[in-house]
């Protein structure tokens, strides 16, 4: 472990140059992963444990969508690929990767595999930080750790792929057999991490649904959306509207301070972008920074939690929530985005 400092702050990291693969592998040369759930999370960890030269199965419900999936990605039913109850029985360390709603569901069924010496592994703190709504409780005698790629699944396998890591938390819940620590470590860089910062189940989860509403998911579309529209209600086109709202800053400014920050990307804007981007920031910071803390204490009371819960364990929400992203994907300014990428070079 080292310790960097970030902004002033000293903060304890993994690197790979540290705790490099061949290290990692030797840490669980005696372990069988068993990723439980083939959603979001269990394709990019699984596969990416298993081309670094795991050990690992997949857990799933047979003959579902995401069971057929599993097969089309190369797991072997009945010697990687297995029933949820026969996984959880293989394996030393349990990956629970299914949503939150399915984890407090299947919680009951799996439990009873989780004996002494095991491993249960999460990759967002939710179910144990709000237990009393969730009812996930491990029993004592196990390890409880998590890691938590910020980014998706498909984003975590894409990179790997690439050669490249995606930055990840980790953190320890519950330390039974004394390596909570090298195992946390070693699955960390095993799923392909960039580097690992260490973090609380109750911090992961805080910051985690802060940032999914916020600035990750919620908050920019709504943000989007408000400038897309006052161009449009002023006259602008369609494909104006879009480019200067979303292609800009996706394929030309993103990148800039993704590469070296914010203030390098305005240093190779022009004087006039800089002095606006300068002079308008403080407006909206003050007017979003109220909407940040209220979010921020709706998900630390629970309401946020409980919200999702209620909502995602309805037996309609699939399809409202395809009704909702249908909604979204033929609006005009993503039916204009739909055009807009289609015209791109690479796409010509």
């Amino acid at each position: 472990m080292a310790i960097m400092n970030f902004g002033g702050v000293d903060e304890n990291v993994v690197t790979r140059d540290e705790f490099p693969l061949e290290k990692a592998r030797e840490v669980l040369k005696d372990e069988t992963v068993a990723v439980i759930g083939y959603g979001v999370q269990g394709p990019g960890q699984s596969m990416n444990l298993r081309d670094n030269g795991f050990r690992v199965i997949v857990g799933q419900r047979r003959g579902g969508r995401t069971w057929e999936k599993a097969v089309a990605d190369g797991w072997t039913p009945g010697e990687t690929l297995f029933e949820i109850e026969e996984a959880c029985e293989r394996g030393t360390i349990i990956q629970y990767l299914l949503s939150d709603a399915a984890q407090i569901e299947v919680w009951p069924r799996i439990v009873k595999y989780l004996s002494p010496g095991k491993a249960l592994y999460f990759s967002h703190g939710f179910g144990i930080t709000y237990s009393e709504r969730t009812g996930i409780v491990p029993p004592a005698g196990i390890d409880v750790i998590l890691v938590a790629p910020k980014g998706s699944g498909t984003s975590l396998r894409r990179m790997f792929l690439q050669g490249r890591g995606l930055n990840s938390s980790y953190a320890i819940f519950q330390d039974a057999t004394g390596r909570a620590k090298e195992r946390v470590t070693a699955l960390g860089i095993g799923v392909g991490s960039g580097y690992l910062f260490e973090t609380t189940f109750r911090n992961e989860v805080y910051s985690d649904l802060t940032g999914e509403r916020g600035t990750l998911m919620g908050a920019i579309q709504g943000l989007l959306l408000a400038q897309y529209e006052t161009l449009r209600e002023h006259g602008h086109s369609p494909s104006e509207a879009f480019n200067e709202t979303v292609e800009e800053l996706t394929q030309s400014l993103m990148p800039l301070f993704a590469e070296n920050g914010m203030d390098w990307m305005y240093a190779n804007c022009s004087t006039t972008a800089q002095r606006g981007a300068l002079d308008w920031m403080t407006p909206f910071h003050d007017a979003t920074k109220p909407v940040f803390e209220k979010l921020y204490g709706e998900v630390s009371c629970g309401n946020e939690a409980q919200r999702s819960i209620d909502t995602n364990s309805r037996p309609d929400y699939r399809e409202g929530l395809e009704r909702e992203l249908k909604a979204l994907r033929e609006s005009e300014m993503w039916q204009t985005g739909a055009v807009v990428r289609k015209l791109r070079p690479e796409n010509g």
